[in-house]
């Protein structure tokens, strides 16, 4: 099992969702992104904390080598990873990042209508686009305040 799989099982056995993982080899730095879609007010502190020790205690089984260990929420402008999320958060504000340009742009800001047949649909303002999945570099939802 790799890591990511590792990160993923004990994530997810806890009742959490994995939004993301990010490795830095440079300074052997585990960052764990962590999400709890049926709680109101999304991951606190206390979440972070139960998936740090579980992952910790499943580390030092594995004998997983590493220096520091973060556990965090996808914050207010999580990103979209999985193509899951372009659904549960359909009708938000997010931000777009293409790969290869459509025509002359690779960013995109407006509201995400979903995902279908892996083509993601944005209204930009009663301007609906599509484009694949497989063409988004980044994609984030805009944060409201």
């Amino acid at each position: 099992m790799n890591l990511q799989e590792l990160i993923e099982t004990t994530v997810t056995g806890l009742g959490y969702e994995l939004v993301m993982v990010e490795l830095s080899p440079r300074s052997r730095l585990v960052r764990v992104f962590i999400d709890a879609p049926e709680k109101p007010r999304g991951v606190d502190v206390e979440d972070c904390a139960t998936v740090s020790n579980q992952l910790t205690h499943v580390f030092q089984v594995e004998n997983i080598d590493y220096d520091r260990l973060e556990v965090s929420s996808p914050g207010l402008d999580r990103p979209l990873v999985k193509p899951a999320d372009y659904t549960r958060f359909a009708g938000s504000q997010v931000q777009v990042k293409l790969r290869m340009p459509i025509g002359d742009r690779r960013q995109f800001n407006g509201t995400l209508i979903g995902l279908e047949n892996d083509q993601v649909q944005l209204d930009l303002g009663g301007n609906a686009v599509s484009f694949p999945l497989s063409n988004i570099d980044k994609a984030r939802l805009v944060p409201k305040f």
